[in-house]
């Protein structure tokens, strides 16, 4: 049977962070990712934050910058704030860094799942084109989405999630804002336009406890769009995915295992921003599978104390939001903008602690 010191489960930025960590370090380290390439297929909007900037300097990982945002409110008014950050080519930026993983020295498997997990032992069975091997392993870093398998072979219950989808289209002009529209037709959601030099990233979120058919109001912003004669009528790339929106796990370690990225909950559940935390969270998980393993028996509750500290108070408000809004879809509330100001990070409505 083969052994490793650190076994990661997905190779998304979370993942490939935390491999590259650990193998700076001299652990051995395997990653397993489910899909055969790693960023592949692209489920995102591809924005990421300002701090983020070092991430993106990798050859082809950056499209362009972005200087701020337009929030459309329901009654069409429209608020403009600053909001800079990078269109990135998301598959580019995941390979990159796992890329650097490999090169310190992770062993990296793409198409490969997880299948069984026996926690007492420490042994995963990974499945590779019928072929299975068991893997024994003294960490597991579990890295693999919002659905994530490694929870559900641990027992834990699944995470509360939102659907989107997305098409690439082609763009008529220079664009360097990302566009936002909040309504009542896109409840437990948003729609989004993002550019990416001449072509941008145009998408919906919703909850399907308000409305399961994403496609007719997608279709919908997209007609208005090209009448508008801002985007083309090609479509270039269809995708879509789900959107961890329930707040953080109730804990972020089991065992051996550590959660990262959108497998921990980390994902903003208004924005459904979360790279950045997966990448932090991942570099965060690396460092505490070195210490553990140099004989720091608090490393995981230090991983776990660390984490909340950066993104708990954040996500809180955002889940608290989240609730708020849900009273009002489907409501003559939610075609308010007051409503919606109460519920987007652009507006001092969502920060005040009176607010809802």
């Amino acid at each position: 049977m083969k052994h490793v010191q650190v076994l990661i489960v997905g190779l998304g930025p979370g993942g490939g962070s935390a491999a590259r960590i650990a193998a700076q370090a001299g652990l051995s380290v395997m990653a397993v990712e489910r899909n055969r390439a790693v960023g592949e297929p692209v489920q995102c909007a591809e924005f990421v934050p300002m701090p983020m900037g070092a991430y993106t300097r990798p050859q082809g990982v950056l499209y362009q910058r972005i200087a701020g945002m337009k929030s459309v409110l329901p009654s069409g008014l429209e608020h403009h704030s600053d909001f800079p950050g990078y269109m990135i080519d998301r598959a580019r930026f995941d390979q990159a860094i796992a890329e650097a993983a490999a090169e310190a020295g992770a062993e990296l498997r793409c198409h490969t799942r997880i299948v069984a997990l026996h926690e007492d032992a420490r042994v995963a069975r990974v499945s590779r084109e019928g072929q299975d091997e068991e893997i024994s392993y003294d960490v597991l870093i579990a890295a693999d989405g919002p659905h994530s398998t490694v929870a559900r072979l641990l027992g834990l219950p699944a995470l509360e999630t939102v659907n989107t989808r997305q098409y690439t289209v082609p763009l008529r002009r220079e664009y360097f804002d990302t566009d936002i529209w909040l309504s009542d037709d896109y409840p437990g959601g948003y729609a989004w336009l993002f550019p990416k030099q001449d072509r941008a990233n145009l998408g919906l979120g919703a909850d399907r406890a308000f409305e399961d058919d994403l496609k007719t109001p997608l279709e919908a912003l997209r007609r208005q769009l090209i009448d508008e004669g801002l985007i083309g009528e090609e479509i270039f790339y269809r995708t879509g995915g789900a959107i961890p929106v329930g707040g953080l796990r109730d804990g972020l370690t089991h065992g051996r295992c550590l959660f990262v990225g959108d497998a921990a909950g980390l994902t903003h559940p208004i924005t459904g921003g979360g790279i950045s935390a997966a990448v932090v969270s991942g570099e965060r998980a690396g460092e505490a599978s070195v210490a553990y393993l140099a004989g720091a028996a608090d490393a995981f509750e230090d991983y776990e104390e660390d984490v909340r500290d950066q993104f708990e108070a954040t996500i809180s408000r955002a889940v608290e939001r989240r609730e708020f809004l849900n009273r009002h879809w489907r409501t003559q509330a939610a075609r308010q903008d007051e409503t919606m100001r109460h519920g987007w990070i652009a507006f001092p409505e969502y920060f005040s602690p009176t607010g809802i």
